[in-house]
């Protein structure tokens, strides 16, 4: 099975240069977790999480009307591509530690993928235990 067969879109993203007090208004209006970031010509360069708004910006003491996300986001950013095998993506994402990953066509967002939507599918529910129990550590039986 294929990432584009169980990836979630349309993608809801903000730009870099937006102010993190938008950028939480958004992750709540659409109960979300987390935003990819795109640059000026619309391709990914970060992603930003509820966490990275509590840790980087609330709890380091910054206004978050006048912080503009690039300033707070996670930079580095795993993504696959629409064509990506699900269970190579799953182990990627255990590898990494991360619970969403954003699909890339060309550069650009095309969707996201969470552990959600390989759980929900019988094909790849036990590439998502896999990649959960590397995320969180813990032994998971069979």
């Amino acid at each position: 099975m294929k990432v584009k067969e169980i990836m979630s879109g349309p993608v809801i993203r903000i730009h870099d240069k937006e102010n993190v007090a938008v950028a939480a208004r958004t992750l709540t209006h659409y109960n979300i977790g987390a935003l990819p970031v795109c640059g000026s010509d619309g391709k990914l360069c970060g992603v930003l999480t509820d966490r990275d708004i509590v840790t980087r910006c609330m709890a380091a003491g910054k206004n978050p009307e006048t912080t503009a996300v690039r300033e707070i986001m996670t930079g580095q950013v795993l993504s696959v591509e629409p064509e990506t095998d699900a269970g190579v993506a799953a182990h990627l994402m255990g590898r990494r530690q991360v619970r969403r990953l954003p699909v890339v066509e060309a550069g650009k967002v095309c969707g996201m993928l969470s552990l959600g939507d390989l759980a929900c599918r019988e094909e790849s529910a036990y590439d998502a235990m896999d990649a959960l129990s590397d995320i969180t550590g813990n032994i998971t039986e069979y």
